[in-house]
């Protein structure tokens, strides 16, 4: 997150393969800046709390896939390991894809920020839910800055 949000930086690394198999844009949470904008596109903040609209560090494991009111209409339950997200599923926080997110890289510009989930362009998470769906072992998310 450390990276600009018009900028790609959600990684799907391949350990068998041991690189990048692909890369995308990701939108955080707006916090109190105006949802759907991009005021922190250089510089976000993340929380634990709920309420904050903000997004959580730390690693997560991707869990059950359901119905979700954005995008292609899919989201993934995201179960935080660490006390920097812990917070995930009573704060409703899911990987889910939102048409206002772009599916190439717009730097200067931001990637949209919303309420703290992280967010990736329809197309992308098409191309992300296979992925998902067909893996034998547990997927883990990891945000960083």
């Amino acid at each position: 997150m450390s990276l600009h949000s018009g900028v790609n930086r959600f990684f799907i690394y391949d350990f068998n393969k041991k690189k990048i198999i692909q890369k995308y844009l990701v939108g955080h949470g707006c916090g109190n800046n105006i949802w759907s904008w991009a005021q922190s596109r250089d510089n976000p903040s993340f929380s634990n709390e709920d309420g904050s609209h903000l997004s959580s560090l730390g690693k997560y494991k991707i869990g059950e896939r359901g119905v979700s009111e954005w995008g292609i209409k899919v989201k993934y339950l995201m179960h935080g390991l660490e006390d920097t997200n812990n917070n995930a599923l009573k704060r409703a926080i899911v990987f889910h894809s939102w048409e206002k997110m772009d599916d190439n890289e717009i730097f200067p510009k931001g990637s949209p920020e919303g309420w703290g989930c992280p967010t990736v362009s329809n197309n992308a998470l098409s191309e992300i839910d296979p992925i998902l769906k067909g893996s034998p072992k547990p997927v883990l998310m990891w945000i960083y800055n």
